[in-house]
């Protein structure tokens, strides 16, 4: 097992669940925690700027980075649509004296847990009911009949590991549930107040 110079935090739930606005609130709330920026073959939404919400790159370069082995934890999500954690954006933060808050998918969460064990602390963030987050889904707009089908599957999957992370989070009611991620981070990493 890999011994980070910090401590890791990974927030994880299947898509519309809520995990951004958790993972931006507590970013936002304090100042030691940095954001670590996935790298992904998807294209940029209209409102995304490459090195802030992802770095963009291609499925060959992608590739090539996984031979290398550049990537700490990787996952095709979709055929042909790449997510991954970058070794050289930890080391970055690291160097910057900040403990690295995670936003990535239930498989990229778990590999992480892996690597870093009790260094790494893993949330998964629960939606009150799959048709609450259906909704929120739907309400977003950036769904096509298809992408929506494949994203309702794959909510039901990532559902059965939530036992497999350290704690469990039900976004029900949104003030209540970063009350409480704020109370689970102190409470890891103390110092951080």
């Amino acid at each position: 097992m890999v011994e980070p110079r910090e401590k890791l935090i990974v927030f994880t739930a299947p898509s519309g669940a809520g995990k951004s606005t958790i993972v931006n609130h507590l970013l936002r709330k304090f100042d030691k925690l940095a954001f670590s920026v996935s790298a992904t073959t998807r294209s940029p939404r209209p409102h995304e700027q490459d090195g802030v919400h992802y770095y963009y790159i291609s499925a060959d370069d992608f590739r090539e980075k996984i031979e290398s082995g550049a990537f700490v934890e990787w996952e095709e999500v979709y055929p042909g649509l790449f997510y991954g954690t970058l070794r050289a954006e930890l080391e970055r933060l690291w160097s910057e004296g900040k403990t690295i808050l995670f936003d990535i998918d239930v498989m990229g969460a778990q590999s992480l847990k892996k690597r870093y064990g009790r260094d790494c602390l893993s949330v998964f963030i629960k939606p009150p009911s799959v048709d609450v987050l259906v909704d929120r889904l739907k309400k977003r707009g950036t769904e096509t009949p298809e992408s929506l089908e494949k994203r309702v599957a794959r909510i039901h999957e990532e559902l059965t590991y939530e036992q497999s992370f350290d704690r469990v989070l039900v976004n029900d009611v949104l003030e209540l549930t970063l009350m409480e991620a704020e109370q689970i981070v102190q409470i890891f990493v103390p110092e951080i107040s």
